[in-house]
């Protein structure tokens, strides 16, 4: 049988996308085919293809809040993408389609709905996004990742709380290995910092004081994570300030091993997204979050308020950002054991580590 999945434009809808689609291949095996739907040049495309999975693409872009040139450019793009959908629907006849958001996920849904495939989507966000807010309405299923997204779907009665989806590799990590391949000390404090898989501009504007602050200091610690556009004119900030990296602060674009990393941090800083927060809340990390102002519907900052609430993170709006701040912040926290603690004690009561499982066993019904 033949299983379409679909999620795009962030991380944060990729890798949820990805979990499932592995939980049911591991089930299933050869029983299914899993296709995975993106654009032509999102992000999705290449994580989709480096697990594996055989990638069909739509082609669509996203619609602009307010009526302009581009809304109509928008408009005809999903005509276009309504007709890859068809063509695809139509050759590969999926038992179910599963759509983790993005304006991706659109076409091919109300394509399968209006060919009566079960469809089901999963919603990261404690706000959700306006494609999930659409798509809910023909699904018949919505998992919801925070309860207090459940009040704003048309039919709440369908929602079902599962959390957020993870990779398993998450909780199969050699700590001991991880020390050794990035050199740093398992007696000392380390930081992991990042701004989502695009990376943050404000966050990595505030690092800089952080970082020279700590650049003779072996005492702490970090592993900061600027985004691959972001690196080289970070490393320029760096030189310019005349900041000399010494072996306790490591400096990357991108991180595929991040899930590694995670697992040895004593605190983590970083924007709120979905996966993001999953996986912190999974492993129990105290953090400092600094949710991105620019978000649809700015479900960041919704995400951040619930791990705020639960005592489990330290929030700072990107309005009252600054070097100054965030680098006081960080010395209050990394100084106080006890308070970090009980952060991450409550970070970790959060979300559900078996949401991929939970899911999957709801999808069986469709998978027979």
């Amino acid at each position: 049988m033949n299983i379409i999945v679909s999620g795009g434009g962030t991380g944060g809808h990729i890798y949820p996308a990805l979990a499932i689609a592995k939980e049911i291949k591991e089930i299933y095996k050869d029983k299914v085919n899993i296709y995975y739907v993106g654009t032509p040049d999102g992000m999705e495309k290449e994580l989709a293809i480096r697990e594996g999975y055989t990638y069909r693409q739509v082609r669509v872009m996203g619609m602009p809040r307010n009526f302009s040139k581009e809304s109509i450019k928008s408009a005809k793009e999903l005509l276009v993408g309504l007709n890859d959908s068809r063509k695809i629907i139509n050759e590969l006849n999926p038992k179910l389609i599963i759509a983790t958001g993005g304006y991706v996920c659109f076409p091919i849904s109300y394509v399968g709905k209006l060919k009566k495939i079960p469809i089901c989507i999963h919603e990261q966000n404690a706000f959700p996004g306006i494609t999930n807010k659409i798509l809910s309405r023909y699904a018949s299923k919505v998992f919801i990742t925070f309860d207090e997204s459940k009040k704003y779907f048309k039919y709440p009665e369908r929602t079902i709380l599962t959390g957020n989806p993870i990779r398993k590799e998450l909780f199969l990590v050699d700590k001991v290995a991880v020390y050794k391949a990035f050199d740093l000390n398992s007696d000392k404090p380390i930081i992991v910092s990042f701004g989502g898989s695009g990376g943050q501009n404000s966050l990595n504007d505030a690092m800089l004081s952080f970082i020279d602050s700590i650049s003779e200091l072996s005492d702490i610690q970090l592993i900061h994570i600027t985004g691959k556009s972001h690196y080289d004119s970070f490393k320029e900030s760096l030189e310019k300030k005349g900041v000399d990296l010494h072996e306790n602060i490591k400096i990357f674009p991108y991180l595929y091993d991040l899930p590694k990393v995670l697992n040895i941090a004593t605190l983590a800083i970083a924007s709120a997204g979905a996966i993001t927060l999953a996986e912190i809340s999974a492993l129990g990390i105290p953090s400092i979050l600094i949710p991105k102002a620019y978000t649809a519907e700015n479900h960041q900052e919704y995400n951040a308020q619930v791990f705020e609430q639960a005592g489990a993170s330290m929030v700072i709006k990107e309005k009252d950002l600054n070097g100054e701040v965030l680098t006081k912040t960080i010395y209050e926290l990394i100084n106080d054991k006890k308070k970090l603690l009980e952060m991450g004690h409550n970070a970790k009561k959060i979300m559900n580590t078996n949401a991929t499982e939970i899911i999957v066993d709801e999808l069986k019904q469709y998978l027979r």
